[in-house]
C-alpha cells in the first residue's frame, strides 16, 4: 500500500480481480499500455471481469517514456471518483506509484509522498524537485 486507500503492483490477471474485490478494493486502474503485453491481459478483458465483479475499471495507459498531464488528470479523476480503495497496476508498479505521487503534489508534503512510496518499496527520490514545483504551481492557482 502506497497510501491507506491506494495500492499498486505489477501486471495482474483475471483471477487477481476476485482477490482485489474480496479485499475491499472498489476501483482498478490499469496504467499499462496494451502494446506491452500479451492479448489475454489487455485492459478490455480485465475490465469485463472487473465490472462483472462490481469493480470500477479505468484504463489510463502510461508510456514507459513518461507521464503526460493527461495521464495525471485521468489518474486524479479516477482516484477522486473512487468509492473506496484504489488498486493501480502497470509492469512493476512504478508508473502507478508515480501517477499517485504527482496527484498528491500540493495535497501533502513532497517528502511525505517520497516516504510513502519508499514504504511501499518504490524509490522515487529523483522526482522531489518536480513534486515541489507541481505543488507550488497548484498552490498558486
Amino acid at each position: 500500500m502506497v497510501a491507506p486507500d491506494y495500492a499498486v503492483s505489477g501486471q495482474i490477471a483475471e483471477p487477481d480481480l476476485a482477490t482485489l474485490a474480496s479485499k475491499g478494493f472498489k476501483t482498478v486502474i490499469c496504467n499499462r499500455p496494451d502494446s506491452e503485453i500479451e492479448p489475454e491481459l489487455h485492459a478490455q478483458f480485465l475490465e469485463a471481469e472487473a465490472r462483472r465483479l462490481g469493480l470500477n475499471f479505468v484504463y489510463n495507459p502510461v508510456s514507459p517514456q513518461g507521464l503526460t498531464m493527461d495521464n495525471l488528470k485521468s489518474q486524479a479523476k479516477a482516484i477522486e471518483a473512487a468509492e473506496g480503495p484504489v488498486f493501480a497496476y502497470c509492469r512493476s508498479g512504478r508508473r502507478s506509484t508515480l501517477c499517485w505521487a504527482f496527484t498528491q503534489a500540493g495535497k501533502m508534503p513532497a517528502r511525505d509522498i517520497i516516504a510513502a512510496a519508499a514504504g511501499a518499496g518504490y524509490q522515487i527520490d529523483a522526482i522531489l524537485p518536480q513534486l515541489e514545483a507541481m505543488a507550488a504551481q497548484t498552490q498558486a492557482v
